[in-house]
């Protein structure tokens, strides 16, 4: 089954060393249906919202169930409709990642607002909270010595922001003995509602300190590149740098303080 290596912690760039390692059930001659492996070492991802934590990455664990139709891949839930030598095409559920940015806000007190003005006098404000939405879509994967692209495009089924995502991925990895290289490029189409549960602030939320924002539909770009050095046989060591640029949407919003999302990881890894 072709699968791309899927990143835990919602994105959080850290994918361990699963590229670089040799797949000790092929060379055996044998098919695991489990993929389970682990990252240690250190990384951040920069938070693009107001008064926020970089959110730190210290370790990782890869863990993966596939079967002759459904599959359990690092939080995504899946049922695969066709695999072949072409493609293979799932319907998969998952989480939204564009929740984990407001898990790291702190409430302060300000006295002056987002324009600058200065207030009559310091109050408390707190980037609003958001939830995490359960989305079900269409993945579409394909590959081969061209490298490897991702298609997918997913709604939101559990009422959160009723809106949708459209993503496509294109990656080439190349091998030189022990070293796997493989550089990626992303783009995705957030739709309005998705855009604005997320990035938009309501007539409630907002007040003294923030004005209200609707924000409609945007395209966010992401560009990724992962070094492996391959140890041993379930030994390597990963380097996995990202950058992701918000849309123009999604950075105007008053919560959000910077445009350009930047994340880096580095560690030791290990498969089973």
């Amino acid at each position: 089954m072709i699968r791309r290596i899927r990143q835990l912690l919602l994105m959080l760039l850290v994918c361990g060393a699963s590229p670089c390692l040799a797949d000790t059930a092929a060379e055996q001659g044998t098919e695991s249906r489990w993929r389970l492996g682990a990252a240690l070492g250190y990384g951040l991802r920069s938070n693009p919202l107001i008064q926020s934590d970089d959110i730190p990455i210290i370790v990782d664990f890869d863990v993966a169930w596939f079967g002759d139709h459904w599959f359990f891949d690092n939080g995504d839930l899946g049922l695969t409709l066709s695999d072949n030598a072409l493609f293979t095409a799932s319907i998969v559920a998952r989480v939204n990642s564009d929740r984990v940015f407001f898990g790291n806000t702190d409430t302060r007190f300000v006295s002056f607002d987002l324009t600058g003005a200065p207030l009559s006098e310091a109050v408390a404000f707190s980037v609003p909270d958001r939830d995490y939405a359960v989305e079900l879509g269409l993945e579409m994967l394909a590959g081969g010595s061209w490298g490897a692209l991702q298609l997918s495009g997913f709604h939101d089924v559990s009422g959160t922001h009723d809106g949708y995502e459209l993503y496509a991925n294109y990656s080439y990895g190349w091998r030189e003995q022990r070293l796997y290289v493989e550089p990626s490029i992303g783009v995705s189409y957030k739709s309005a509602r998705l855009n604005n549960y997320y990035w938009g602030v309501t007539a409630e939320e907002g007040g003294i300190v923030v004005a209200r924002y609707d924000a409609t539909a945007g395209i966010n770009w992401q560009a990724r590149l992962l070094l492996g050095y391959q140890l041993s046989r379930n030994w390597g060591v990963s380097l996995v740098t990202e950058y992701e640029r918000i849309n123009d949407e999604a950075a105007a919003s008053p919560i959000v303080d910077e445009r350009n999302v930047l994340g880096f990881f580095a560690g030791l890894a290990y498969r089973f």
